[in-house]
């Protein structure tokens, strides 16, 4: 990876994506270690996380997390998820995009850091991340290549400065098998995912 000591970094990790990511490689991410990772690079000013959540249901999957992230070093984006009926199938699915959220933090952080973080292989990014470059600002992408199809569109692959492949970085943040703590490794994703997953899995096309 290529950081400077005294480089200010900022975390911007679209929650649904990278869990595609991760799921779609065979692994589990250990959220306590990727912080450990990025802080050791330069200095850390903030590591935002981007979900959307079921309101309604008694229990989220993703509720543990998300409390857990909340209380360790993140700063969680949360909104509920939308119902909608599918017009082709009929079926009824959730939506929860957080792609406007994350681009405003991104906008509004960007004067305060010198390098973003995003980890998302969502095309629609690419230009977010042309206008932060223009601020001065670098910006490296987390995502893969190595799934099928690729979790990363190639026009935010190019648009990057730095482009870090997901396995590569899977030694220094995967939570070992056997770990009770489930809110490390992060095993349950809500019905939200297929929208998001849907996207970053598009995303390559």
């Amino acid at each position: 990876m290529n950081f400077y000591p005294q480089e200010k970094i900022g975390l911007f990790i679209d929650g649904s994506n990278l869990y595609a990511a991760a799921r779609s490689l065979g692994f589990d991410i250990d959220y306590k270690r990727l912080l450990d990772v990025f802080q050791q690079y330069g200095r850390l000013i903030r590591a935002f996380y981007y979900t959307a959540l079921i309101d309604d249901q008694e229990y989220s999957p993703i509720r543990p997390l998300v409390d857990w992230l909340d209380y360790n070093g993140y700063t969680m984006v949360t909104k509920p998820t939308k119902e909608f009926t599918d017009s082709v199938s009929g079926r009824r699915k959730l939506k929860g995009n957080m792609d406007i959220e994350l681009a405003i933090d991104v906008m509004e952080m960007a004067p305060h850091l010198d390098h973003v973080v995003l980890f998302s292989g969502d095309g629609d990014f690419r230009r977010l991340v042309e206008a932060v470059q223009r601020k001065g600002v670098r910006v490296t992408v987390v995502s893969t290549i190595r799934s099928n199809p690729p979790m990363i569109a190639d026009e935010l692959r190019r648009q990057a400065d730095v482009f870090v492949e997901l396995t590569e970085l899977m030694p220094q943040i995967a939570r070992a098998h056997g770990t009770r703590d489930d809110h490390h490794g992060y095993h349950g994703h809500p019905d939200t995912t297929p929208a998001g997953a849907a996207d970053s899995a598009n995303a390559g096309k």
